[in-house]
This record gives C-alpha cells, sequence and structure tokens, in this order.
C-alpha cells in the first residue's frame, strides 16, 4: 500500500426518504473515489433523519433486513475503497435502535462496527429539546481498527465532547479519528470547531469527520463543515452546509511527528480524586 492515501467526506442532507438518501450519499460517494479517495466516510444518519423517535422506529431495520448495507457493501466493492457509513439507525428491540458507524473494505466486508456511547439528551437555550435516549441503545465499547494505513478509532457526533473517549485511542496508538456527526446548527457554530481541533491535538491523530449540513425535511437544521484536520490540529480540508465532498491527503508519518514534538500521550500520571 501507499504509505499516504487520500480521505474524503461525503457531506449530506438526510431526510426521511431512505431509498432517496441511499442514492444520495451513492453518488456522493462515487464523487468522492472519482477524485482518488481511497477511505471515504458519511455523516451520522446517512440514511434516516426521521421528524421524530415513533417514524425513526418505524422506518429501521433489523441488521439483517437492513437495506442500505448491502448497497454499501456492494458499493465499497466496486470502487475498491474503505467505506466508513457514519451510522445507520439499526432496530435492535421493538422501542430502540442502536445508532451504528460501519467500517466496510474494499472485499465489501464489515470490518468493524460502532454503536454510540453517548446519547444526546438536552434541552438547548433556544428551546430545542433532543433525547435520543427515547428510542437509541447506548453502546458500551470503544471500537478501534484497523486499515491498511493506520488504526482507526470509530466515534459518532456527541462522543465529541467526552475526551476520555478519545484518550483511549491515542494511548491505543491510533493514527486516524473518525467523528461522523449531525450536529446541530446552534451548538456546531459554538463549538465545533474547537471541539474537532482540541481532539485532533490532544490525540495528535487526523480527525475525519462527515456532517450533516443544512434544513432537513423535517424542519431541524444541522451545522455541515465537515472537517479532515491535521494531528496538529490544523483544517487540512472543510465543507460549508451544502451537500457534497471535501478530500485531503493523509501523512501516517505527522502523526508520528507530532507526537515527537509534543509526547503528552506518554506522560499521564494518577492523581487522587
Amino acid at each position: 500500500m501507499p504509505e499516504t492515501f487520500i480521505a474524503a467526506c461525503a457531506q449530506m442532507r438526510s431526510s426521511d426518504d431512505m431509498a432517496e438518501n441511499i442514492r444520495d450519499a451513492t453518488a456522493l460517494i462515487r464523487e468522492a473515489a472519482g477524485k482518488g479517495a481511497s477511505y471515504i466516510q458519511t455523516p451520522e444518519n446517512t440514511c434516516l433523519m426521521a421528524p421524530d423517535g415513533g417514524a425513526k422506529l418505524e422506518l429501521t431495520f433489523a441488521e439483517d433486513k437492513d437495506p442500505a448495507l448491502p448497497a454499501f457493501r456492494a458499493l465499497a466493492e466496486e470502487l475498491g475503497i474503505w467505506l466508513h457509513i457514519g451510522s445507520l439507525a439499526i432496530k435492535v428491540t421493538p422501542t430502540h435502535v442502536a445508532n451504528r458507524s460501519y467500517l466496510i473494505s474494499p472485499k465489501g466486508a464489515i470490518s468493524a462496527s460502532y454503536d454510540k456511547i453517548h446519547l444526546f439528551d438536552v434541552q438547548l437555550a433556544n428551546g430545542e429539546t433532543y433525547k435520543e435516549s427515547d428510542t437509541v441503545a447506548p453502546g458500551s465499547r470503544a471500537v478501534i481498527a484497523d486499515l491498511p494505513w493506520g488504526r482507526l478509532g470509530l466515534s459518532i457526533c456527541y462522543d465529541l465532547r467526552f475526551p476520555h473517549l478519545y484518550r483511549t485511542f491515542g494511548q491505543a496508538g491510533c493514527d486516524f479519528v473518525a467523528i461522523p456527526a449531525a450536529f446541530t446548527k446552534t451548538t456546531g457554530e459554538a463549538h465545533w470547531h474547537i471541539l474537532q481541533r482540541a481532539r485532533a491535538i490532544e490525540t495528535a491523530c487526523y480527525v475525519i469527520s462527515a456532517a450533516q449540513g443544512g434544513r432537513h425535511a423535517n424542519g431541524r437544521q444541522t451545522y455541515g463543515h465537515s472537517l479532515i484536520i491535521g494531528p496538529w490540529g490544523d483544517i487540512l480540508a472543510e465543507g460549508g452546509t451544502d451537500p457534497g465532498v471535501i478530500a485531503a491527503r493523509i501523512d501516517p508519518a505527522e502523526v508520528k511527528a507530532a507526537r515527537a514534538r509534543i509526547p503528552s500521550l506518554q506522560h499521564d500520571r494518577a492523581y487522587a480524586k
């Protein structure tokens, strides 16, 4: 494998029409592959932005019956890419889904999957209320996957606010961290760039974050601004608010260089609480 590679983010504006979302994601993935990307990431809720929890439960499937997963597996194999589906809603009980991401190999195999650990239960100052835990079952384990160029830590959206998860990735030798998201416009304007760059700096990892962006059919507004950030905290590529593709060349040697300059991952100490 080459020492460097091109990573891409497919920024979307998903709706509650799963077939439409699969078509839109497929077109963007093909565009990213046309730019030479070997690793392509889609956002959280790639195939479904439901108007409410009840609609989400009605429109979702168990993993073995989900229509999106075989389509994306076939696409990854056709294009010969590592395809990271930021998340799909996968029904795990009659009342709950998992917010689950999938890393698919160039052979179309599921290389890794991750269920979002931290759920977005919050009432914002502008009156927006979200209670993800009403219909989403949380994950319970951190997931790290091996790519040909290094190790990838998997996370989703609200996980971004929990730095101990990323410390785990950094100390486990991850070179890249994935944070596909559907950040709200309100919280994104305040915190998206700061937190993304902080996660890159404190782990000395590349951070790759495909996002949802714009006003969705259900009225929700997401922030967009998909990001690819270098291990020194520099922004290598950034999207706007509309659907589209961003890409950047990734050099794993830069991870080693950043960690040599600031070896903070080696300096943790126990302390009393």
